[in-house]
């Protein structure tokens, strides 16, 4: 695999830059990933359930602890860490083509990305829709209604099942959010893979797509992943470590020193 200094050199050559994130770059904001040694789903499996559409539409208690959950997530007071802030420098070389994340947190938007670059794959949980009417709110205003003693919200227009902005297993990805994904994919030089363990599918099928256009493949990632063997680079270490001094290093290289 090549080094950090190769990689650079990419990425000081190109004209646009894909970036695709995942759990692992929210984890040092204090955010916990799904996969990981200390991830959600590795220490408590039964958790799964209140991820997946069948489950929460069918049973009240599910959806009475995914709002218990909601009120308490990490999100609410989680701050952008190093990683994320690399990648705003990233955009201000104007290398930036777009972060393609996995991520509901925010995180990138709230560092200083500018939202019409960041394409939020699996919704936010900033937003709360109805799997009736498909109306859209705000989510403060629901974990209030959670916060005064309703503990499964029903939909204030319709009475429907209320949920987060958010997909869920067993419900599909909105077809026009993956396709400005893929289009990002599809349009860049260099294709940035950072703290996804690019095991959920059509969204890992994204590293393909860059590939087949002639995109250099970049992992950044502290576990192992299923492409890790079609990637041009591979990077290990901390991301927020890793990528800060990856941009920076892009940024001191001119760009007809790369190869």
């Amino acid at each position: 695999m090549r080094d950090m200094q190769t990689v650079a050199a990419w990425i000081a050559a190109a004209d646009r830059v894909t970036v695709l994130t995942g759990a692992g770059i929210s984890t040092d904001s204090g955010i916990p990933d799904f996969r990981g040694p200390n991830g959600l789903w590795t220490q408590n499996p039964g958790a799964q359930r209140l991820f997946t559409l069948r489950d929460y539409i069918a049973d009240p208690d599910i959806r009475r602890e995914a709002w218990r959950i909601r009120r308490q997530h990490a999100a609410w007071t989680a701050r952008p860490n190093p990683g994320h802030y690399a990648l705003v420098e990233l955009e201000n070389t104007g290398r930036l083509r777009a972060i393609i994340t996995q991520n509901i947190d925010g995180l990138h938007q709230l560092a200083g990305n500018t939202e019409d670059l960041v394409i939020e794959v699996h919704g936010s949980l900033y937003e709360v829709e109805c799997l009736s009417c498909h109306t859209r709110t705000a989510m403060s205003d629901t974990l209030e209604r959670v916060a005064a003693g309703e503990e499964d919200p029903a939909c204030l227009r319709c009475g429907g099942i209320l949920k987060a902005g958010t997909i869920s297993f067993g419900q599909p990805l909105v077809p026009a959010v993956f396709a400005a994904a893929r289009s990002a994919a599809a349009e860049c030089d260099v294709f940035l893979a950072i703290g996804t363990s690019l095991s959920v599918q059509p969204v890992a099928g994204l590293v393909d797509v860059a590939s087949r256009q002639g995109a250099k493949i970049v992992i950044i990632n502290a576990d192992r992943t299923p492409y890790d063997s079609r990637a041009d680079a591979r990077l290990d270490g901390p991301i927020g470590e890793i990528l800060p001094s990856l941009i920076s290093a892009a940024a001191e290289k001119p760009a007809a020193s790369a190869g």
